[in-house]
């Protein structure tokens, strides 16, 4: 028994009848936010370069693969074998220069033709639509945004002049309601997103490396104004917006 039938065999057998209560309880939907989390620690393994925990994690993700294709086989909607199979007919359709007759220069155009064919779909919306709603907001936006286009032209002067309308609209709502605000916020934020496009830089990373980067400094504020006798209680926000600034 190769390793990955010994991993179905184990998660058929907490399916059973006779199976572990906790498991045969789950659904697709109780199992959405195991689904998540474990992707999100795969990418937390991956950018601390921890190989040992991304062998753990990409096994915890596996698992959610094997344990919600098994149980849409016990609802009789799909089976693993449909699962594994639909996922090598997608690569062997998206890889015609390896598996067909074409140019793997020509590949990078169709790319997006090919994925629109297999899912059926007909206009940018249909496109746009497709776009995982459960994906973080700045990744999907990103996505949206990349698919309303019909080429890769685009003017990131526009774009800046765009971000810098929202702003100074955000600024000239101070005495909005909230639902206006967020609004703008909105605004400003697919602004960023449409920004990062031609930058072609991940946003969500982007904010990511920046929440670190402040996390680090008021820890070194932190640690300085310990070191000068200081407690937290002594130090308030206004002190280390002065230190963050400063630096």
């Amino acid at each position: 028994m190769d390793s990955f039938d010994r991993l179905v065999g184990i998660m058929r057998t907490l399916l059973s009848e006779n199976g572990c209560p906790w498991d045969r309880a789950q659904t697709h939907e109780s199992l959405r936010p195991c689904l998540l989390e474990e992707c999100y620690e795969v990418i937390d393994a991956i950018n601390e370069k921890n190989d040992e925990n991304l062998k753990e994690e990409l096994g915890d993700v596996l698992l959610q693969v094997v344990f919600h294709s098994l149980l849409a086989q016990g609802e009789g909607k799909f089976t693993l074998d449909d699962t594994i199979n639909g996922i090598s007919d997608k690569m062997i359709s998206r890889h015609p220069h390896i598996f067909g007759n074409e140019r793997a220069e020509d590949l990078v155009d169709r790319w997006e033709e090919i994925k629109k064919r297999e899912k059926g779909l007909e206009t940018r919306s249909d496109a746009m639509r497709s776009v995982a709603k459960a994906l973080p907001s700045l990744v999907r936006a990103q996505k949206v945004i990349k698919k309303s286009r019909r080429t890769k032209a685009g003017n990131i002067d526009c774009a800046f002049a765009d971000a810098e309308k929202c702003l100074k609209n955000l600024k000239q709502s101070k005495n909005e309601n909230s639902a206006i605000k967020m609004e703008l916020i909105g605004k400003l934020l697919m602004q960023i997103s449409n920004i990062s496009n031609f930058f072609e830089i991940n946003a969500e990373f982007s904010l990511t490396n920046a929440l670190e980067t402040y996390i680090n400094r008021i820890e070194d504020f932190d640690n300085m104004s310990a070191a000068a006798g200081k407690s937290i209680e002594d130090t308030g926000l206004e002190d280390a917006d002065i230190f963050i600034r400063s630096l």
